[in-house]
């Protein structure tokens, strides 16, 4: 689970430095497979942050809907 201090912009940018290192044909096979798990790890990091903030805003959302009605 993505811990609260996680930085979702850093892990973007460090998805999108790996993404440049597996294009690249130099990268070895081992050093790819570490930066493919890398990548997935970060994946899932970011798909729980940004789930978090969309029920975050689904709350938000609902509850100013109750205010306002």
């Amino acid at each position: 689970m993505a811990s609260k201090d996680f930085d979702f912009e850093k892990a973007l940018k460090e998805l999108d430095e790996i993404a440049s290192k597996l294009e690249n044909t130099q990268t070895s096979l081992d050093e790819s497979i570490l930066l493919f798990e890398k990548g997935v790890k970060l994946s899932k990091e970011c798909t729980q942050h940004l789930e978090k903030a969309k029920q975050k805003i689904a709350t938000l959302t609902q509850e100013e809907s109750v205010i306002n009605d």
